[in-house]
């Protein structure tokens, strides 16, 4: 039972980011009629915010201490941070503790931003044309910004630390009544969790109560008759895109301490979340948050060692195999609307 309970936790992390990326796609797709095989690279750029808030926060000066000697009794050169040297050591070393975290101040602007321009810049121009047009200029882009990201930061894993408070982790067995120690997860990976339910809430809280909301579901249920009502969707579609940008950034920006930015952390995640679009439903919202958990869960589930005994490889190819039969059997996906994927 522990061990069930534990690769559920496992499965609702995994969950977490396939939802959170899943939900970004689907605005897009949903709003713009555009399949943006970007997005995977705006959750790789949210990653590197962090590594970036935590390279400016740690960045330091030299300075001379008469007194302390090397062995030859020269004067040392002691490397202090600005930021320590700014607010004392205790606020300072605070600050940089909290580095991912308040790299989310940075992200959202930075992604709403970089949605803007590539929205404006580059996927307008593709609105009319066939969805292989906009896979394949969006892929380019998607390696073009990959390749940037790569000369800038370089090839490898970039270590990005939870803060200090979230490092261990959590007897979460105890709770439920286990022996301890039986069931224990990382503080961090509650967080990212919790944190995934607050920005999904908050997206379909927008959509749903708010009238700028309404007015783009309205817009994507019937977009010629919102147009003809005089309401610029246009505009809001757009805002719709800098905003699906900004959440996958900040999916990335807290998944930063759980895996370590890399170039090619995007496309990691992307092929994965249009596996979780198509499954939930090509432009539901309900459908892509319900497909990524469930698919999260599956993986995890297959990732045990008892299931890969029996199937050996099931883990890497189960969310696939479940795309197939969905697919089979319901093209439109499990929320998807009638006649879309099923002419």
């Amino acid at each position: 039972m522990d061990a069930i309970l534990l690769q559920l936790l496992n499965g609702l992390d995994k969950g977490s980011a396939y939802a959170l990326i899943a939900l970004g796609l689907t605005l897009i797709f949903g709003t713009l009629g555009v399949v943006n095989f970007a997005h995977g690279a705006l959750f790789m750029i949210g990653a590197f915010c962090a590594v970036t808030m935590q390279r400016f926060l740690t960045l330091s000066y030299e300075t001379i201490d008469e007194t302390k000697k090397d062995f030859l009794g020269n004067p040392l050169k002691v490397s202090s941070t600005y930021v320590e040297s700014w607010f004392g050591p205790n606020i300072g070393s605070t600050i940089i503790d909290w580095a991912v975290p308040i790299a989310i101040v940075m992200a959202v602007p930075v992604m709403i931003a970089i949605g803007f321009v590539m929205e404006r810049g580059l996927i307008k121009h593709f609105y009319k044309r066939p969805h292989a047009d906009q896979i394949l200029v969006t892929f380019g882009l998607a390696i073009v910004l990959q390749e940037i990201i790569k000369y800038f930061y370089g090839a490898n894993p970039i270590p990005t630390p939870a803060p200090d408070m979230f490092r261990g982790s959590f007897d979460f067995g105890v709770l439920l009544g286990f022996d301890p120690n039986a069931i224990i997860y990382p503080y961090w990976r509650l967080v990212y969790f919790a944190f995934s339910a607050i920005i999904i809430g908050a997206v379909f809280a927008f959509l749903q109560f708010t009238t700028f909301g309404m007015v783009v579901r309205a817009g994507m249920a019937d977009r010629e008759t919102v147009g003809l009502l005089g309401i610029n969707i246009d505009k809001r579609f757009t805002i719709m895109f800098g905003i699906a940008a900004a959440v996958a950034g900040l999916a990335g920006v807290m998944y930063a301490p759980i895996n370590s930015p890399n170039y090619h952390m995007g496309m990691d995640f992307l092929v994965l979340s249009f596996v979780v679009v198509v499954v939930g439903g090509m432009g539901s919202l309900p459908g892509a948050v319900l497909a990524g958990f469930m698919l999260g869960i599956l993986e995890s589930f297959a990732s045990m060692n008892e299931v890969k005994d029996l199937l050996p490889g099931i883990d890497q190819i189960i969310i696939y195999v479940v795309a197939i039969i969905i697919l089979l059997t319901r093209p439109r996906g499990l929320m998807g609307r009638k006649g879309v994927m099923e002419e």
